[in-house]
């Protein structure tokens, strides 16, 4: 039997923004690859049957290495095992599918790329905040904050003259930097910015600031993202979005998928080893 690899988007965090496919592909999966930012709750969605182990890197941590991903999901696919490399958001946006890619190429294994909603889309919508208005933001520009400053300051230069929309993913907690680099780029101080936690589950928490006072912003739980531009005013300061309880989502699964996954006290262990 031949062995397929499928990079999975799992989306921003509530398990109800799962694809349909997604969720057909976790109830067959005999190997699940996880990054470490998937919420148990869509982790409970995996077949109990299958090896579920944990590949997530984390900023600050080492984890396991890009390569040792590669080689799992080549070695394994080549075994004749169905694959799922389950990503948080969209894999192809800040996910290094790229690289996975190039890795199952070159080995040629077969692969299917499954989109999910990516966090910045997620955040927007929890938050209210239209990512363009035709009166102020025709374009958006999502960028990584941990890249190098002498490519972003260009990037950003050209987000400030443009109006565009600004959204930034791995900010950070260093919102004094972001700031001095906002207004260096061209944004004026009064440019309203807001920074989402944890987007679309229970522990959301929104803060809305301007770039001028974004320095006093609290150190809210990762991950996050920084949305920066005119749109940000739009946003309804009303909304407090809750992701639906993990109960509610059960019995949804259970009704499409009956018989399938886990209940919610048996979740496998992260680190179980493959076989």
């Amino acid at each position: 039997m031949s062995g397929k690899v499928y990079l999975v988007g799992a989306g921003p965090g509530d398990p109800e923004l799962l694809t349909v496919k997604a969720l057909r592909l976790l109830a067959a999966a005999e190997v699940v690859l996880h990054d470490d930012l998937v919420p148990p709750e869509i982790l409970r969605l995996i077949s109990p049957s299958a090896d579920v182990k944990n590949v997530g890197k984390r900023c600050g941590s080492k984890g396991i290495r890009q390569e040792e991903i590669n080689f799992l999901m080549v070695t394994l696919a080549a075994s004749g095992r169905q694959v799922v490399r389950l990503k948080s958001g969209d894999p192809l946006i800040f996910g290094r599918a790229g690289e996975e890619i190039e890795a199952l190429r070159a080995s040629d294994i077969e692969y299917e790329i499954v989109p999910g909603v990516t966090s910045a889309l997620g955040a927007a919508a929890a938050a209210g905040i239209p990512l363009t208005h035709r009166r102020v933001s025709s374009t958006l520009v999502l960028t990584a904050g941990h890249r190098a400053s002498g490519n972003d300051g260009a990037e950003w230069n050209k987000c400030a003259a443009s109006s565009s929309t600004l959204v930034i993913y791995m900010a950070g907690t260093n919102y004094t930097e972001t700031s001095s680099r906002l207004r260096a780029a061209g944004f004026a101080e009064q440019t309203p910015c807001a920074i989402i936690s944890r987007a679309t589950t229970p522990e959301q928490r929104i803060h809305r600031t301007t770039v001028s006072d974004l320095h006093r912003a609290p150190t809210l739980v990762s991950p996050t993202l920084l949305v920066v531009g005119e749109v940000v005013r739009f946003a309804d300061q009303n909304l407090d979005h809750k992701a639906a309880s993990l109960a509610e989502f059960e019995k949804l699964t259970a009704a499409l998928f009956p018989g399938v996954f886990l209940p919610t006290e048996a979740l496998q262990a992260d680190e179980e080893p493959l076989s």
